[in-house]
């Protein structure tokens, strides 16, 4: 089960712990972190990390991201998207920054643009 906790900057954010699954979709105010797997959409308006352990099928739209485990979906991440150098990603990538270790795995397309004003 999800599970909030607080960190040392006294912020909260919610956990999913390994061995944990959950099907369908989750939605969060604060940071999340999934070492569990998530069959289903996630949508964040802070940071969503994927854990080593962590498997996300399903798409993932949030400020910043960081994937170190698996994710089979597209991700959509307003600010940042970080892939670690166990991250395994197959899907499309919209980001205004990415960061891809060496040995990352990423198997779809990127787009990268700042976000676009009307006139």
């Amino acid at each position: 089960m999800a599970k909030e906790t607080s960190n040392n900057s006294g912020s909260a954010y919610n956990a999913l712990t390994y061995g944990s699954v959950i099907t369908g979709n989750i939605s969060s105010e604060n940071d999340f972190r999934i070492d569990g797997e998530v069959k289903g959409d996630m949508n964040c308006k802070g940071k969503v990390v994927i854990g080593q352990t962590g498997v996300l099928k399903g798409k993932i739209t949030c400020l910043n991201a960081e994937i170190i485990g698996h994710v089979q979906g597209n991700i959509i991440a307003t600010d940042t998207l970080t892939l670690r150098s166990t991250a395994d990603v197959t899907g499309d990538v919209k980001t205004k920054i990415l960061v891809v270790e060496p040995n990352a795995v990423f198997n779809g397309n990127c787009s990268m643009k700042e976000t676009e004003t009307t006139a």
